[in-house]
C-alpha cells in the first residue's frame, strides 16, 4: 500500500505545472569548470608611489595635517598603523636627548589595487587606464603567487583602457570574445581583486547593452557584483571568452548595488592596437559641438527625432572649412546612420586623420552630402565673448526685444549673423526663451541683424506656428513658437 501511494505522489508530482521549472533550476550552469580553465589568466595589480618624509618622519601631507591638529588640539595627531612597519624612534644624543632625524628619503607607498588579464603569451596585460594614471610603479601579481614590476605601454583616459608589459614568456593568454553577440540576459562572470582579496569569481547577466556614459564608449551593463579592485578585470560569457573590462559601478556607498558597466572588448582592442603601436591613440576630429534633437524639436522642423544637432561650429576646424552650419543636423558620417549624437563622436572618432569623409546634414527642410577632411582630435580653445549693448529693437508679435551682435559675439559663437535677446514676454516666455539667449533664424531663414528680424517677425501668419533657431550659451535648439500665443 505505502509503494502505492509513492507511485501515486510521483505520478502527481509529474503533472504539477511547476516541474518543469524545477527541472531548470536543477539545471543551472557549473562555472567551476570554466573558473578553472580561465582563472590563471588574470592578474592583480598594485601601485605605489613616492611621497616626501619630512622631518618627523611622515608623508608630507601627514605632516600638514599633523600641523592643523596641533593649532586647534593643542597635541600631535594620533598615530596611524604604518603599513611599511614601526618607524625608528629618533636616536638619542649624548646629551640623553632626541636628536631630530632631518628630512628622511621619500618613501614608496601602496596606492591602489586594481585587476587585468593577460592578452599575450609574452606578458602583454590589458587593464584600465585609472588603475595605473599617476602610479609611481605598477606591480602585477600571477596567480601562481609570481610578481613582476609592470611598464606602462600606453594609456588612454577616454575609453579608460591602459596596456601593460610584463617581462615574461609562456603565460595563459585570455581568449578575445565578440562583445557584438552578446544578448541581454546571457550568463557573465567577472574575476578580479575586490577590495584587494585576489582571484574572487562572482557571475550574473547582462543587464542592458550600450549605455551612454562617455563620448566614445557604449557600455556594457551588468548585475554582477563588482566592487573597488575589480577594475580592469575581465568580464567573460560562458564559452571562457573575454567579452568586456570591468570598469564602473553605480553606487551610493562604494561598493555593489547590482549595476556595472564594462568596455566592450571590440572597443578595447581597437585601442590597444594603436596603444601597442605607438603607445598612444589617433582619433578623428570635425571641430563641432552637438547634443541630440528632441522630439519638440523635430516635430517643430517635421523630422524624426535623430541625428546630431550641431549647436556650434569651432574656428578653423575641419567643419568650418566644409562649409557645416550651426543648427545643421548630421544625419549620417561616411554612410553611417548617426541615430544619437553619442554616435558621431564614435564614428568619427575611428576615422584616420587625413580621411576625405562625406558628412550628410539636414539644414532649412533639404539634405545635403558635405565633403570633409578630418583632422586629429585636440581640445578646443575658447575666447571669453565681449557684449556691446545697442539699443534693443521691440518685436510685440513675439514678445521679444533684441539687439544686434557684436561683431566679437559673432565670431566667438560661429555665426554670421543673429540678434541677443534684451527682453522677454508672452509667447516668447511661453517658449522658454530668455534674456541673453541668440536666435539666429526664423523658420528657414537666417536673422541677419535686429531690424530684419522686426521684419520677418512682422511678416509671420498668427495662425500658424513658426519656429526660431535658438543658440543659448554653445546649446543650439529650435524653438516652436506662435505668434501672439
Amino acid at each position: 500500500m505505502r509503494l502505492f501511494a509513492v507511485a501515486l505522489f510521483a505520478a502527481w508530482l509529474s503533472l504539477v505545472p511547476g516541474q518543469s521549472a524545477w527541472a531548470q533550476v536543477k539545471d543551472l550552469p557549473d562555472f567551476a569548470d570554466l573558473v578553472e580553465r580561465v582563472g590563471p589568466s588574470v592578474v592583480g595589480i598594485r601601485t605605489t608611489e613616492r611621497v616626501h618624509i619630512g622631518a618627523n618622519g611622515m608623508p608630507q601631507d601627514d605632516q600638514d595635517l599633523d600641523d592643523l591638529f596641533r593649532k586647534f588640539f593643542g597635541v600631535p595627531m594620533p598615530q596611524q598603523p604604518n603599513p611599511q612597519g614601526p618607524t625608528p624612534s629618533p636616536s638619542p644624543s649624548p646629551h640623553g636627548r632626541a636628536q631630530p632625524r632631518g628630512n628622511q628619503p621619500d618613501r614608496e607607498v601602496t596606492r591602489g589595487v586594481g585587476s587585468g588579464f593577460i592578452i599575450s603569451q609574452d606578458g602583454y596585460i590589458l587593464t584600465n587606464s585609472h588603475v595605473v594614471e599617476g602610479a609611481s610603479e605598477i606591480y602585477v601579481t600571477l596567480t601562481d603567487k609570481r610578481e613582476f614590476k609592470g611598464k606602462v605601454i600606453g594609456s588612454d583616459s577616454r575609453t579608460d583602457v591602459a596596456l601593460v608589459k610584463i617581462d615574461v614568456t609562456g603565460l595563459p593568454k585570455m581568449q578575445i570574445g565578440d562583445s557584438k553577440l552578446i544578448r541581454v540576459g546571457q550568463w557573465v562572470l567577472a574575476i578580479g581583486s575586490p577590495f584587494g582579496l585576489e582571484n574572487t569569481v562572482t557571475a550574473g547577466i547582462v543587464s542592458a547593452k550600450s549605455r551612454d556614459t562617455g563620448d566614445y564608449l557604449p557600455f556594457i551593463q551588468t548585475d554582477t557584483a563588482v566592487n573597488p579592485g575589480n577594475s580592469g578585470g575581465p568580464l567573460i560569457n560562458t564559452r571562457g571568452e573575454v567579452i568586456g573590462i570591468n570598469s564602473q559601478i553605480l553606487s551610493e556607498s562604494g561598493g555593489s548595488i547590482g549595476i556595472a558597466f564594462a568596455i566592450p572588448i571590440d572597443e578595447a582592442m581597437r585601442v590597444v592596437e594603436q596603444l601597442r603601436a605607438t603607445g598612444r591613440v589617433v582619433r578623428g576630429r570635425l571641430g563641432v559641438q552637438i547634443r541630440d534633437i528632441n522630439k519638440e524639436e523635430a516635430d517643430a522642423i517635421g523630422l524624426k527625432p535623430q541625428g546630431a544637432l550641431v549647436s556650434r561650429v569651432e574656428k578653423g576646424s575641419p567643419a568650418e572649412k566644409a562649409g557645416i552650419l550651426a543648427f545643421d543636423i548630421i544625419l549620417k558620417f561616411d554612410g553611417q546612420t548617426i541615430d544619437r549624437s553619442a554616435d558621431l563622436p564614435r564614428a568619427v572618432g575611428e576615422t584616420k586623420p587625413g580621411t576625405h569623409s562625406v558628412v550628410q546634414v539636414w539644414r532649412k527642410g533639404s539634405i545635403r552630402d558635405i565633403p570633409i577632411v578630418v583632422s586629429e582630435l585636440e581640445t578646443p580653445s575658447k575666447t571669453p565673448a565681449k557684449v556691446d549693448e545697442p539699443k534693443p529693437v521691440p518685436t510685440d508679435a513675439l514678445g521679444l526685444a533684441v539687439t544686434d551682435l557684436s561683431e566679437e559675439k559673432r565670431h566667438d559663437l560661429g555665426i554670421a549673423g543673429g540678434v541677443e535677446v534684451t527682453s522677454s514676454d508672452g509667447a516668447a516666455v511661453a517658449a522658454d526663451i530668455r534674456v541673453g539667449d541668440v536666435i539666429v533664424g526664423v523658420n528657414n531663414s537666417d536673422v541677419v541683424n535686429a531690424k530684419q528680424f522686426a521684419e520677418l517677425v512682422a511678416k509671420l501668419d498668427p495662425k500658424k506656428q513658426a519656429f526660431l533657431l535658438v543658440m543659448r550659451g554653445d546649446a543650439a535648439r529650435y524653438v516652436p513658437i506662435k505668434p501672439g500665443g
